[in-house]
Parts: structure tokens; C-alpha cells; sequence
């Protein structure tokens, strides 16, 4: 493949306290290819302008605060670069991601690509979402193509990105609104393929209160994606299908319970539960060959994320019931 013009961008709010870390890894990056960093200041009220002004090579771009939708956008319209490459203002790019996240584009038919995260903290809770992670990828690794592609290390060929009209905007935070755009992507029958070398560190959270209320959070917000594209309800390539069915945990065993108070035995709990516990099995003994403690506590841990994703949904429905879909017009294809 000759060498191409790539444009690098990083959406910021408030983000002087890790920006520089993420710029300083992407100006020592390895690749052949002449590329440009784009830092689209999404209304910080921090020295975050400051900070990146000391970085002579890297355009900033300012706009009054509206979401990493909205400054995503912003950076891709303003982009030089044939390919886009996206991460997050906390990821740290290892030295070789540019090249690795180009490297599916030698197929000219590839018009989006998505790395992996790694992580190098030691709390018990950061590990468990590493490894989550791992087994996703260890999902996507056996496909053709897929249909998920996140914010933190994601590429795209800039012309199928912006007949797209790009990231919906009606996503105020950074959630759900990638995986929305790779949705409508994957309709229309465009390649996108997973990129295990490109590589970004990135800080997890570090307690599992901060988990459950993430897994909340992008539970919520993944109704309006899944209501935009309802044929991904079923299935996608990020998802394992046994998720879907530990959500339906929390209301079998509340049904249960109930049934059981009112014939006044204890038969049919200790079933619904024993086979969620059954359905964490594969899991669990994946992680506890990566981590012991981590796989240990597995089933645990897997029963409160179907409480916090139950819930999400729940209230991600109810929100969705009260809001019209805001329909992403896009250039016929």
C-alpha cells in the first residue's frame, strides 16, 4: 500500500491533567506514513488549550461544548488525511498503533478498522475488565468482518466516514455513539475488520462500584443505538449472546422468588440461580487461567453486572419511549 496521509484525532474536555501523555505517544510513533494530530477542545474550562499548545506539530480546534459527537465530527471535517484514526484524550498509544491501524486498508474494499485496549494497572476490579475485554477480542479474532467499532482505537476511510455525516450528535457523552455509526456502517454491507496489534493503554476502572455504574451507563445508552438499528438487537460482533441472556437474571429471579414466597417453598430460586452460575462457568474458568482471584470471583461479579445492565436497559427504554429517534441523514450510497 503507498504511503497515505493520516489525521489522528482526540476529542478533549477538560483533559490538561492527561492530553499531553496521549500526544507525546502519537509524536513518537513508528510509521512511515506522514500524519497530522488533531485536538478538538470540546469547551474545556481547564488550561487544557494551554497544554496542548506546547506541542508545536498539533492543530487544536476549539468549539463550544456539545459532546465528543460533536468534536469528532468537527476534527474529521477539518482532517487532511485519507484515513481518520480516532482515540480518547486517557488512551496512550504503543509506538507502532498508526501503522497497525492503517494495515486492513491494503484491502481496498476496508473502510473502518477497531484496536484493542490494554492496561497496566494491578486493582483487582481493572484486571476483571481487562480480561472482559480479552474475551470480547478473543470473539472478534474469529470473524470475517465486524460491526462494532469503539471510540478509543478506531479508523476510518475519511469519505465513507463523512457520507455517513458521521457520529450522531444526539449522544451528549461518549457513549453508545461509536457503536451506533459502525451499526449503520455494517447496513450497508461495508467492511470493517478487527486490528489486534493496534494497541492502546488505558486506565479501567479501578473499583467495581465505578464498573457497575459504567456497565449502567453504557447499558442506557446502547437502547437508543439498538433502537436506531433494530436488527442488532440479535446479534452483533462485540456482544457475546450469553450477556444477553444473564440479562434476563434480575426479573427471572425476582418471578422466582416471588413464587416461591407464595407457595412457601424455595424450589424455584436456587434453579434460576444455579443456572446463571452455570452460564458464568465458561468465563470464569477462562479468566482463571489468565488470573486466578479474577476468575475466583467471576460469578460474582457477572451476577451484579446483569443487575446494573438490567437496569440500564430498563431505563434506557422507558427514556426511549418518551423521545422521538433523531434519524442521522446521510449521502445516498
Amino acid at each position: 500500500m503507498p504511503d497515505q496521509f493520516i489525521s489522528v484525532i482526540i476529542p478533549t474536555f477538560n483533559g490538561a491533567s492527561r492530553i499531553s501523555h496521549c500526544i507525546d505517544a502519537l509524536l513518537h510513533q513508528s510509521t512511515t506514513n506522514s500524519f497530522e494530530i488533531l485536538i478538538v477542545d470540546d469547551g474545556s474550562t481547564d488550561d487544557t488549550a494551554g497544554v496542548v499548545q506546547q506541542f508545536p506539530r498539533v492543530r487544536l480546534l476549539r468549539q463550544q461544548n456539545a459532546g465528543p459527537a460533536t468534536a469528532r465530527n468537527l476534527g474529521a471535517r477539518e482532517a487532511k488525511g485519507e484515513i481518520v484514526l480516532f482515540t480518547d484524550d486517557d488512551c496512550v498509544p504503543v509506538s507502532d498503533w498508526i501503522e497497525s491501524m492503517i494495515a486492513p486498508f491494503r484491502d481496498p474494499k476496508v473502510v473502518g478498522a477497531k484496536g484493542i485496549y490494554r492496561s497496566k494497572q494491578r486493582e483487582l476490579a481493572a484486571r476483571f475488565v481487562q480480561i472482559e475485554y480479552e474475551d470480547r477480542y478473543r470473539l472478534m479474532a474469529m470473524l470475517p468482518s465486524i460491526d462494532f467499532i469503539d471510540t478509543y482505537s478506531a479508523a476510518f476511510r475519511r469519505d465513507n466516514f463523512l457520507a455517513m455525516n458521521g457520529y450522531d450528535t444526539s449522544f451528549p457523552v461518549a457513549c453508545a455513539e461509536d457503536i451506533e455509526l459502525s451499526y449503520r456502517m455494517s447496513a450497508r454491507g461495508w467492511v470493517m475488520l478487527f486490528a489486534p496489534d493496534a494497541i492502546v493503554y488505558h486506565t479501567h476502572p479501578n473499583s467495581f462500584g465505578k464498573y457497575l455504574k459504567k456497565k449502567y451507563k453504557f447499558a442506557f445508552w446502547r437502547v437508543l443505538a439498538v433502537r436506531k438499528n433494530p436488527a442488532k438487537a440479535v446479534k452483533d460482533s462485540h456482544t457475546p449472546q450469553i450477556m444477553k441472556l444473564q440479562l434476563l437474571f434480575p426479573p427471572a429471579l425476582l418471578a422466582a422468588v416471588l413464587t416461591d414466597a407464595i407457595r412457601r417453598s424455595a424450589l424455584f430460586s436456587p434453579i434460576v440461580l444455579g443456572a446463571f452460575l452455570l452460564s458464568t462457568i465458561p468465563f470464569a474458568a477462562r479468566a482463571f487461567r489468565k488470573d486466578p482471584v479474577v476468575g475466583i470471583l467471576a460469578p460474582f461479579v457477572l451476577i451484579a453486572r446483569a443487575f446494573a445492565q438490567f437496569s440500564g436497559v430498563g431505563v434506557g427504554l422507558i427514556r426511549a419511549r418518551q423521545k422521538p429517534i433523531e434519524v442521522v441523514s446521510v449521502r445516498p450510497a
